[in-house]
C-alpha cells in the first residue's frame, strides 16, 4: 500500500489505468487495493472522476477483448480459463448454466468475483449477444466495481492510513497466514476433486472411433448431451437430446433396452458420468460415458468422409 501511494503521488491515476487494464487481461495482480489507495490519496473530485473514468476504460478495453475472443474462440477459451479453477471438471457448465439463468446483467457483479469476469466477458462473446448491449452493461459494472474501491477509500482515508502502518509491521505475518489458508483449502478442493474423479472410474467410456462404427452400421445409440442446452450457436453431435444432468431420468422418456451415450465438454467426462452413473442405477445397464466428451467428436468426426462434425441446437 506505501508502494502503490508512492506510485500515485509521482504518476496520477495513470497507475489506475494500467493495474486495472492488466488485472482485467487476465493477469493475477488485483487492482482493488489501487483504487482504495487511488481514493485514499486523491485530493478532491476532479482526481476520483480522473481515476474512475481511466478504470472503467480500461476495462472496456480489456472486456472488449476478451468478448471478441470468446466470439471467435469460445470453447477453447472457455477450456483455457478452467483449467486453472479449483472445478475444473464443472467449470465450462457452471459458467454457461450461470449465464443462461443471469444472462448479461452478471456483467454488472462479475468484477467483484475473482475469476468471473473473464469468464463472463467470453460468455457474451460465446452466445453471440449484440455488442452494444454488452458494453452497455460492460461499462455499468465496471463503474459500479471501481467506484465502489475509489468511494471506501475516500470515505475510510484514515482507516487505510492505519491499514498500511499494520502491514507494515505485520504485513509478512499476516500473508504467511493467509497463504496457509489458502494452501489448506486447494488441498481440501483437490482432495475431492480427486475422490469425486475415482468414484466415476466405474463408468465405463465409449471411445468416438466405436461410436462412429455403431453410427455408420445403423445401430446408433440414444445420444445425450448434458451441456447447457439454450445456446442456440452451440454446436451438438447430430441427433443428441439436451438434456440436465440433474433432471429425473423419467423426463428423458429412454426405453429399458436403450444404449445410452452421454457427453460433456469437460475433463474426465465427469458430468457425463455422473449421469451415465444415475442412469446404470436406475437400471439402464447398456449407459456409457463418451470418452473426451464433445471436443474429441468434433476433432475425429472432421477426419471422417461423409461424417458431419456437427449441428446447431435448433436441430438437436
Amino acid at each position: 500500500m506505501q508502494n502503490l501511494q508512492t506510485l500515485l503521488h509521482s504518476y496520477g491515476n495513470w497507475v489506475v489505468f494500467l493495474n486495472v487494464l492488466v488485472e482485467q487481461a487476465g493477469l493475477p495482480i488485483p487492482s482493488y487495493p489501487t483504487l482504495l489507495a487511488s481514493g485514499a490519496v486523491s485530493s478532491g473530485p476532479a482526481g476520483w472522476i480522473s481515476a474512475w473514468l481511466l478504470a472503467a476504460l480500461a476495462c472496456w478495453t480489456a472486456d472488449s477483448a476478451w468478448y471478441w475472443a470468446g466470439g471467435k474462440f469460445g470453447d477453447t477459451l472457455l477450456r483455457m480459463v478452467c483449467k486453472v479453477s479449483l472445478s475444473r471438471d464443472s467449470c465450462i457448465r457452471q459458467t454457461q448454466s450461470r449465464f443462461l439463468r443471469v444472462g448479461v446483467f452478471a456483467l454488472l457483479v462479475s468484477k467483484f468475483l475473482p475469476g468471473a469476469g473473464a469468464l463472463t466477458n467470453v460468455m457474451n462473446g460465446y452466445a453471440g449477444t449484440p455488442y452494444r448491449r454488452f458494453v452497455v452493461f460492460e461499462l455499468l459494472g465496471a463503474l459500479i466495481w471501481a467506484g465502489s474501491g475509489l468511494l471506501l477509500g475516500a470515505l475510510f482515508r484514515d482507516v487505510v492510513g492505519r491499514v498500511v502502518g499494520l502491514l507494515g509491521q505485520y504485513g509478512k505475518w499476516g500473508l504467511l497466514l493467509l497463504a496457509a489458508l489458502l494452501a489448506v483449502y486447494v488441498a481440501v478442493r483437490a482432495v475431492r476433486r480427486w475422490l469425486l474423479v475415482r468414484s466415476l472410474r466405474v463408468v465405463p467410456r465409449l471411445s468416438i472411433g466405436e461410436l462412429l462404427q455403431w453410427q455408420a452400421a445403423g445401430c446408433a445409440p440414444v445420444v445425450i448431451d448434458v451441456r447447457p442446452g439454450d445456446l442456440e450457436s452451440m454446436p451438438r453431435i447430430p441427433g443428441a437430446i439436451v438434456a440436465d444432468m440433474h433432471a429425473p431420468v423419467s423426463d428423458l422418456g429412454l426405453q429399458g433396452d436403450s444404449r445410452i451415450v452421454v457427453y460433456c465438454a469437460c475433463p474426465n467426462e465427469v458430468s457425463a458420468a455422473r449421469l451415465a452413473a444415475r442412469l446404470r442405477a436406475e437400471g439402464y445397464g447398456d449407459t456409457w460415458a463418451l470418452l473426451g466428451g464433445y471436443d474429441a467428436w468434433a476433432r475425429q468426426a472432421r477426419a471422417v468422409s461423409g461424417v458431419p462434425a456437427i449441428q446447431d441446437a435448433g436441430g438437436a
